[in-house]
């Protein structure tokens, strides 16, 4: 649909049109009302330089067309203020970008990234929150008290961290004072989360911790109402249970995390074993 000319020189910004009425009114007083009527004889004085440029306006006109949004899995991440595409990096070009991120707030204060560590082929795969102290020191997740927490349950399945498991985090970088991550800084990392999945494939995944879950499931939901329930992600099975740290203030809920453990491991075997024909 055309604009008529009026409506190009408002989009413009070029108005009202006849802008010389309002100076002829020093003459008012012995002009007749109709005497107005003869100002579109002058006005094309003044409005002749808007007439110069309205060729250029028919092009903007048909610029929405070319303005299409980007995929939400194509968002850059901002790595020392260039946009980088996430989801076409390997692992070393991955863990550079990580190193090097400043898309969030948490960038100021760390020491350094904390990545991830593990096996690259793994079974398993578990989410924690982000890295506390001990973390930010020595650039590997859960090494600090609630570390030792978990290698002890990792033992109880008979498995350990680099056989078979990867152990990453919802944010790479330290939150002051070891809070909770923020939703806009877990929306920040995410893209890094979401590659190294990708990238890994795991067999299945364990969340550990409200924020993991807000993290990959999107779900603010209380953990109590997640446990025991099935989720799904990208076709990989995951199954919620209690950060150790949270253990660790709350010694008796530790048997309901190894509950949670169980239920992981049942999970996996159970997709491991092929069905038989009847």
């Amino acid at each position: 649909m055309s604009l008529s000319r009026e409506q190009m020189l408002v989009e413009m910004g070029v108005a009202p049109l006849w802008v010389l009425r309002d100076q002829a009114k020093p003459q008012a007083a012995g002009v007749a009302p109709e005497a107005p009527a003869v100002a579109p004889a002058v006005a094309p004085a003044v409005a002749a330089p808007a007439i110069d440029v309205e060729p250029p306006v028919r092009a903007p006109v048909q610029a929405p067309p070319l303005a299409t949004p980007e995929a939400p899995r194509a968002r850059p991440v901002m790595v020392a203020g260039s946009a980088i595409a996430v989801d076409a990096l390997d692992w070393p070009e991955l863990k550079a970008q990580v190193a090097g991120c400043r898309a969030c707030g948490l960038c100021e204060q760390r020491r350094q990234a904390v990545f991830g560590v593990g096996d690259q082929n793994p079974d398993w795969l578990f989410i924690g929150e982000g890295p506390g102290a001990d973390e930010d020191v020595q650039g590997e997740p859960f090494v600090g008290q609630a570390g030792k927490l978990l290698d002890n349950m990792l033992a109880a399945l008979d498995i350990s961290r680099g056989n078979k498991v990867y152990i990453a985090n919802a944010v790479k970088c330290r939150p002051p004072g070891n809070r909770t991550p923020e939703a806009a800084e877990m929306a920040a990392c995410w893209p890094y989360l979401e590659r190294q999945i990708a990238l890994l494939k795991p067999k299945i995944i364990v969340l550990l911790g409200k924020a993991a879950v807000h993290a990959v499931l999107h779900d603010d939901k209380s953990l109590a109402s997640l446990r025991g329930k099935p989720f799904e992600y990208a076709g990989i099975p995951v199954v919620v249970t209690y950060h150790p740290a949270y253990l660790l203030r709350n010694l008796p809920d530790k048997s309901k995390a190894w509950e949670d453990l169980l239920l992981a491991r049942r999970t996996l075997r159970e997709r491991a074993t092929p069905e038989l024909p009847f």
